[in-house]
């Protein structure tokens, strides 16, 4: 991966939808071979998909919270049907197997502590925890999907 490469890739982050010949000319190329990088980057997995980041607030999930799990199951048919239970649940935008005290991590965003109470008692009923604890966010002070680029090689 080249410089052209991560400037093809730091647009493409803060917006998938600009024209090639926009983007090709952002980078100094012409658009066949701005295009034949970009298939090249999605052919080697490195641009995994193109999507639309939707506004939480306008859409009634405004609430953040973050889920800690301890559990002293450990065996992988456990594991398996916890991440196969995670996994159905939509409330659940990202979820984490974690070194250190805590086991898991999963990022709930609901509309309001009501959801998150009834999102809660459906889990608890589907797998077996040992200890789960919730933190709320109050304030959201950096988001970005975008990962740092200087690193790529």
């Amino acid at each position: 991966m080249d410089s052209i490469d991560r400037k093809i890739l730091g647009i493409l982050q803060e917006d998938a939808t600009i024209p090639i010949a926009d983007l090709a000319e952002r980078v100094g190329l012409s658009k066949t071979p701005c295009w034949r990088r970009i298939r090249n980057l999605e052919e080697k997995g490195v641009i995994r998909s193109r999507v639309t980041l939707l506004d939480r607030e306008k859409l009634n999930v405004g609430v953040t919270a973050f889920v800690s799990v301890r559990t002293s199951q450990h065996a992988d048919d456990w594991l398996e049907k916890f991440a196969s239970t995670v996994r159905r649940h939509p409330e659940v935008v990202e979820f984490f197997r974690m070194s250190g005290e805590i086991d898991y991590l999963l990022r709930i965003v609901v509309p309001d502590i009501a959801a998150y109470d009834a999102f809660y008692r459906k889990l608890i009923k589907e797998v077996d925890m040992s200890d789960v604890s919730t933190s709320f966010a109050l304030e959201e002070i950096k988001y970005t999907t975008a990962l740092p680029l200087h690193y790529a090689e």
